[in-house]
């Protein structure tokens, strides 16, 4: 049997050797079939949703641009364009600038998560 020659149910050592390497490749295979799955399943569901969330943020932003344009001039028969635009238009900026500076800093902080990187750590760790 060191030999290479016939096993105990009749077949070789290069005969058990090639089929579990068919095996294998056939695993392989199968769990690369389903990560592909996953994968478009999950592509699918985030091309949906980036739809709805653009068409979404246009009527919202169509709302927000109506209501200033009514704001504006409303307020331009009280008190004069110019001033009815700082009125309008500062308070506007202000919120603006404090909104993409509050976002700035969480996507900042995506990156130096604390516990993502000791989640991964750990999973470095597993076998």
């Amino acid at each position: 049997m060191a030999d290479g020659g016939p096993g105990r149910h009749g077949e070789s050592i290069g005969d058990l050797v090639r089929r579990l390497i068919e095996d294998a490749r056939a695993y392989a295979e199968a769990e690369f079939a389903l990560l592909k799955a996953i994968a478009e399943h999950r592509a699918a569901r985030a091309r949906k949703a980036a739809v709805t969330l653009a068409i979404g943020w246009f009527c919202l932003f169509a709302a927000m641009t109506a209501l200033v344009i009514t704001a504006l001039v409303s307020l331009s028969f009280a008190v004069g364009p110019l001033l009815a635009g700082i009125i309008v238009g500062v308070p506007l900026a202000g919120i603006g600038y404090y909104l993409a500076r509050r976002g700035w800093a969480e996507v900042k902080k995506l990156t130096a998560d604390p516990e993502e990187r000791a989640a991964l750590r750990e999973a470095e760790k597993l076998p």
